[in-house]
């Protein structure tokens, strides 16, 4: 399934997350995404620290790889940001009245996303904690650590 389809699924489910132009960004998502990657869960935001800031439109990729997020730039280049098994922390949820916001903590830094459909958090923070959760599992497993039980 298209990236663009699964944003567009995402809009019809949760029409009060606030996203502009995410064809434009759903193809930088799809230009990046590996050989062998698949895209699990997929929804977008706000990459901004302030409820009212509504321009920074993000696309987020769940893969069975990694997290990765886009944005195409309104005149030229785009931003890409993948964050790998290895480099997640946790994520954190704040719902508001109308919004939600999602913090994902990476080990470099910390990803806000804003104007978030509020029935949308719980699904997204399953979404992300399940999946990076066995991600980093088997992150650890491959690079011969032992799992801890």
């Amino acid at each position: 399934m298209g990236c663009y389809k699964l944003a567009l699924d995402f809009r019809r489910k949760y029409p009060m997350t606030i996203g502009f132009r995410l064809k434009k960004h759903c193809d930088i998502i799809d230009k990046h995404l590996n050989p062998d990657e698949k895209i699990t869960y997929l929804f977008y935001g706000q990459k901004n620290t302030g409820v009212f800031d509504f321009v920074n439109t993000y696309v987020v990729a769940l893969t069975n790889q990694r997290l990765i997020m886009a944005t195409k730039r309104l005149l030229f280049g785009y931003f890409f940001k993948s964050i790998t098994p290895d480099l997640y922390n946790d994520l954190m949820v704040n719902s508001g009245v109308i919004w939600g916001r999602i913090l994902i903590d990476t080990v470099k830094e910390e990803v806000t996303l804003t104007n978030l459909d509020k029935t949308s958090l719980s699904e997204i923070e399953t979404n992300i904690t399940e999946t990076m959760g066995k991600l980093k599992k088997q992150y650890n497993i491959h690079r011969g650590k032992k799992e801890e039980k």
